[in-house]
């Protein structure tokens, strides 16, 4: 009877229990490792312990996301060579850039709802940046648990067919800083990026980059990577000389 109780309590009142429904839900299966799961949604601005008998490398979800990180790229380049067999290398390369790239793995992380388990475990408020990172870390607990067939299993049939639109990507370019310096190189004019401030926000860096076109600035763009400032500022600048833009 004691035993009983006891497995009541332990299934239907425990605080976990929400979150194995949840990850069974996200993930098609329930996790058996739950603590790592955990720890894919502990941000390191939470500033948590290091516990230095953690195996995983208990203080936030880094470790995880560099794992996943490597883990999703080799996924989805395999998935592409088989979907593609007479695909050449270039194309290839750019449809896993646009895949794994980080805006899209933001508007990944939005889409599987990963806002709510980040507000969960983080008393910060949700950048659109931690959805992507914890796209990578979520990935990475996968791996810990289920290996490369279990791991590609998810990538694909959960994130892949439910949350990128792969015909699309084949026509779509997001890359605006390379339609922009060719679209100058072909007309005889010169490119050139400035990092106009650098700051902090929600402890992180921060630039504000500006783009100038023959030695003019045409367009500022503001983001916490330099690089994605930069794409800002172009597509601004695109927009500015009546170009064409992608959507």
């Amino acid at each position: 009877m004691i035993k009983a109780i006891r497995r009541f309590y332990n299934y239907y009142l425990s605080p976990e229990r929400e979150l194995v429904r949840r990850l069974r839900r996200l993930l098609g299966f329930t996790p058996a490792y739950l603590k790592v799961f955990k720890l894919a949604f502990q941000h390191k601005s939470n500033n948590q312990d290091t516990d230095p008998n953690d195996p995983y490398g208990g203080q936030n979800n880094e470790r995880l996301e560099f794992l996943g990180d490597a883990v999703l790229g080799t996924i989805v380049a395999e998935y592409l060579y088989k979907k593609y067999p007479l695909g050449d290398e270039g194309f290839l390369t750019k449809m896993r850039s646009k895949i794994v790239k980080r805006n899209s793995l933001n508007k990944i992380g939005d889409n599987m709802g990963l806002d709510e388990l980040l507000s969960t475990y983080n008393n910060v408020r949700i950048a659109k940046s931690m959805l992507g990172n914890a796209v990578e870390s979520l990935v990475g607990a996968i791996y810990v648990e289920q290996g490369y067939k279990g791991t590609t299993r998810f990538v694909v049939k959960e994130m892949l067919r439910n949350y990128v639109d792969i015909t699309h990507l084949e026509t779509f370019d997001d890359n605006y800083k390379s339609q922009l310096l060719e679209h100058c190189q072909k007309n005889g004019r010169r490119v050139d990026y400035s990092v106009v401030k650098r700051f902090k926000q929600d402890k992180r860096d921060r630039f504000k980059v500006a783009v100038l076109v023959d030695g003019q600035k045409l367009a500022v763009g503001e983001d916490f990577n330099k690089k994605a400032a930069e794409q800002i500022a172009s597509k601004r600048a695109l927009v500015d000389m009546g170009l064409k833009v992608s959507k």
